[in-house]
Order: C-alpha cells, then structure tokens, then sequence
C-alpha cells in the first residue's frame, strides 16, 4: 500500500488538526536524507554552469571548488549545530529567527526564497536545453513543461515517492561518472604528455586570483542541498541526531565529487573555447567519449537536472510552508497540508507556476543570482550560531570559542567573501530583491507598527 496514504500521527509535537494544516510526515533517515541532499546538489551539477566558470576563472574550475568547499564545510557545520538545536521546517529562516528575531529572520528567509525559486528554474531550462538538442523536432518549451508537471506532481504525493526517486538518479548518475572517469583517463593515456597541475594554473586567459573567486561564488549554487537537509527537520526519524549528521556527509561528499570531476574535466578538453558555453559540457563529453559518451552524459544530466527540480521544489515549497503557517505569508493558502498526501500542496502548485519563467531565463544570471541568496542565508547561519549559543545560552571556555564563535566565525568571513565576489549586475538585483522582502514586510505589520508573525515551534508538529 502506498505510504502517501498513511494518516498515522508523526512523532513528535501535537501539531495543529484544524484548518487543514496537519503534520509532515516523519519518514526519512540519515541515507535518505544524504542521498535528498546529494540529488539536489546533483553530482552532475558541475556541468551546468562548466563553460561559464571555465571562462571566468581562466580554466581553474578544480581550484574554484577547493575554495568553495572550504566555505561550505564551516558553512554546513553551522547549520548541523543549528539543525539539532531547531529540528524545525524552514532551515535559515527559522534559525535565524530564533536568534535575531522575527523581522531578521524573515529578511534570511526571503533571500532563500531567491534561490530556492530560481533553482528549479535552472534545472527545466537545461532539461529543455539538452533534450532539444538530442530531438531538435521537439521545441525546448515542451519538454521544459513536461518535466514541470511531473516533478509537481511527484511532490505533491508526497516525500517518500520523492525519497524512492532519488535513488534510481543517484544511481544513473553514478553509473555515468565511472563511465567518464574509465573513458577520460583511456583518452588522455594515448594523448601524450598530461598537465596534471593545467587545473590549478590555469591557461592564462583570466588571470589573477580574483577571477578564481568570482567563479568560486557562482559554484555555491552546487551546494545547496545541505540547507535542502536542513528543510526537511520535521520528516526526518530522530531529527536531532540524523539531520545535522546528513548535513555534513552530504556537504564533503558532494564537494569531493565536484573537484575530482571538474580536474578531470578539464584535463580532457583543456580550454575555454566551446561551440556553446552553455552547453560546454558537450564539448568535453565528446574528446573523452565521442558520441557515445555524448548521449550517455545528456541521459544522465537530465535525469539528475530532473532530480534536482524534484528535491529542490520539495524544499522551497516546505519553506513557504514554514513562512505560511507563521502568518508571514498568507497563512490559508501557504500553511496548509493535504489532508491525504501530507504534503503542502498549494505551496508546491505555486513553485510550479513560478518555475514556468524557465522558458525566458539567462543561464548565467540565473546562476549568480541563486548563488546571491545562497550566500545571504549562509551569512546568516553562521553569525545565528554565535548568537544562539554564545549570546544567548551563555556557552562559555576555550571548547565553546572554538565551536561557537572562530568557527562559525571563519565561515562567515568565507562566504562574505565569496558574496562581494559576485558581479556588480548581481549584487543590484539582489539588493533590489531584498528591498522588495523589506517592503513586503512593512505592509504585513503596517508599517512595522505590528510585530512581525513568528513561528510558534511549540505547536509546529515537531520535535526531536
């Protein structure tokens, strides 16, 4: 029997029974959990924006993931600590509300707002991309409209179709990556000598170390699924212990895979110059596997671009769940459950709709702009760290500094680092994006004359 229709309580909390809001359903352990994580930052995921990096970074993608993953190990370490704090839906948002207050808090979770609704944007529009050039008969928009009924529909049966999914992608995916790995180093064997050290250095195209970090900043787009984890706090089993220790498998994991398959990368097709730098990942696929290869990697991109829309739409849509049952949006259409799926279907409806802007998108400004509220949310988990802990449950000696204050501390620094790297275009929509929060704001409390609604964990339906 299908466990969408399991009206069984979850564990953990009361939960609210009346205005169809009800309880998320708690179904996933720490495999489930990582594997959700690695499906939405999609190991494949480095394809996606492979040609525009390359360029930016003057062939340094490998050194460009170094610097990334260096950020996000601190980054994800707060949100682990934040997770077993407040095992509740809502991730950034709801961290930093609960240490800085409901108007901060609301400003964090807007920018996830950002890139969780531009996210699956990206995955429809290389869905169209890629499977328009397999069948040019067959315009992009028709396969970009597919791939946005049934991702919605997978997730509004509920998490754990989404959780069975995940792992017949991961699958495919790993599958592929043997495949390129076995073929790459076969086609670099019988070309002669090999630069091992090209992916640090660089082919002199853009020099500097400032380029190295403007492409480091796009590529915290590839990192989101450990704040994707972090969603999903009151459908994880023993949410205290599975989904801070999820976090942190998923993060190292993922960003291994990253550096180990972009050096490959660009160790067989060392250069910048692609017939489309969108697609660029075409022109690799073809010096280390010609057409075979070719068509096995759009199988698989798809599949994993697919996957990716399917997890990340499941996490924006608990996020405007956790905003809509706190009163901060509208409470009757965003704070609502299914009554048979358990699933916030409105919430998930909305995603779907929005993600129709994927027929009118820019690949690379899609990129940045995800990686803008990335990084706002990020910021913010790391300094909610030292305020929780520090400020206000008065953690003290040598062990709490370390942990709660250089720590969290160091990955702040990183990724406001990483923040100001982005290109001017980007910090202005940005800013502008966060303006648009701050007035919506003022217009729910009036002018800030009423408090800003906040989430009532006590009655959430969660607990550890």
């Amino acid at each position: 029997m299908s466990d969408s229709h399991d009206t069984s309580a979850p564990q953990g909390g009361r939960g609210h029974h009346d205005g169809g809001e009800g309880q998320l359903k708690r179904a996933l352990g720490v495999p489930s959990l990582v594997f959700f994580g690695l499906v939405y930052m999609v190991p494949l995921t480095i394809f996606t924006t492979y040609g525009i990096v390359t360029q930016v970074t003057g062939g340094r993608v490998p050194l460009a993931y170094v610097i990334t993953l260096l950020a996000m190990v601190f980054t994800a370490r707060s949100y682990a600590k934040m997770a077993h704090e407040l095992p509740f839906a809502g991730s950034a948002y709801t961290y930093t509300q609960k240490s800085f207050g409901a108007g901060i808090g609301f400003v964090a979770g807007w920018a996830l707002l950002l890139d969780y609704l531009f996210l699956p944007m990206i995955n429809y529009l290389v869905v169209g991309i890629y499977l328009s050039a397999a069948f040019p008969m067959i315009p992009a928009w028709v396969f970009v409209l597919t791939a946005i009924v049934l991702v919605t529909a997978l997730n509004v049966i509920g998490i754990v179709s989404v959780a069975r999914a995940n792992i017949v992608i991961i699958a495919a995916q790993a599958i592929f990556i043997l495949t390129f790995a076995a073929l790459g180093i076969a086609s670099m064997s019988g070309s002669g000598t090999v630069d091992l050290m090209a992916p640090f250095t660089g082919d002199g195209s853009a020099p500097g170390f400032g380029n190295v970090m403007a492409g480091a900043a796009i590529l915290c787009l590839s990192f989101l699924g450990f704040d994707a984890v972090s969603t999903l706090s009151e459908e994880a089993k023993d949410a205290q212990r599975t989904v801070p220790r999820a976090i942190v498998i998923a993060t190292v994991t993922g960003g291994l895979i990253y550096i180990v398959l972009s050096f490959l990368s660009q160790l067989v097709y060392p250069s910048n110059d692609f017939a489309d730098v969108d697609s660029g990942a075409l022109d690799v696929m073809g010096a280390a596997g010609g057409e075979f290869l070719a068509i096995f990697f759009t199988a698989a991109y798809v599949a994993g671009a697919c996957g990716s829309a399917l997890t990340s739409q499941a996490s924006v849509s608990r996020i405007l769940f956790a905003m809509g049952r706190d009163g901060v949006l509208p409470k009757r259409f965003f704070g609502r459950l299914s009554p048979r799926f358990h699933t916030p279907i409105l919430a998930t409806l909305c995603v779907g709709v929005v993600s129709l802007f994927a027929l009118a998108v820019d690949l690379s400004f899609i990129s940045e702009m995800v990686s803008f509220g990335a990084l706002i949310a990020f910021s913010a988990v790391n300094l909610s760290v030292i305020k929780h802990f520090i400020i206000d449950g008065n953690r003290r000696g040598s062990r709490a500094i370390i942990n709660f204050i250089v720590l969290p501390g160091i990955g702040f620094c990183l990724t406001l680092w990483l923040w100001t790297s982005l290109s001017p275009r980007t910090l202005l929509i940005g800013v502008i994006w966060l303006a648009l929060g701050i007035g919506y704001l003022a217009f729910v409390t009036r002018g800030f004359r009423r408090p800003t609604p906040t989430l009532d964990l006590a009655e959430s339906g969660a607990g550890p």
